[in-house]
């Protein structure tokens, strides 16, 4: 009976040490939030390659920290409230999520370097290995995903 007992203690605590990193931080949008949440996101890229041997290299970390910063300016600038940046990780993969209380989906305008503004999106898109965006009961939720495993053969 204590084997099971010691067995499935071994399998509880081998499955919470296999969960990815999470964070996540509520911002009012009043002026600092965006320097508050790339303060958030520097410290879980720092504790993400502490505990998860994560392999983000400048490149990464730089377009990581540029996604995190485009995607709360547009949730600050177009919703008019409150917003959730919420950050997910391991060795493997990064997901920047930005919740917001706006339903319009964000814009891709095409490449044009003449025009002013308007390229967030354009930049979130280039550096993502993936990016979605979806209407949710609240608002929207804008996700860039980050494939490190991917990264390291291509770097």
């Amino acid at each position: 009976m204590n084997e099971q007992i010691v067995s499935g203690t071994v399998c509880a605590a081998l499955a919470d040490s296999v969960r990815p990193l999470r964070r996540a931080g509520e911002f009012s949008g009043v002026p600092g939030c965006i320097a508050e949440a790339r303060l958030l996101a520097a410290q879980f890229l720092q504790q993400l390659e502490a505990e998860w041997l994560a392999a983000l290299g400048e490149r990464t970390t730089g377009d990581l920290m540029l996604v995190v910063s485009e995607l709360v300016t547009n949730a600050e600038r177009h919703s008019h409230g409150p917003y959730l940046l919420e950050l997910e990780g391991t060795d493997r993969q990064v997901l920047v999520t930005v919740y917001d209380s706006s339903p319009v989906l964000p814009l891709r305008y095409e490449r044009d370097p003449g025009r002013l503004g308007g390229h967030g999106m354009e930049i979130v898109y280039a550096v993502a290995d993936a990016l979605t965006a979806e209407r949710v009961p609240v608002g929207k939720r804008v996700q860039a995903v980050f494939d490190l495993a991917r990264r390291r053969i291509t770097a």
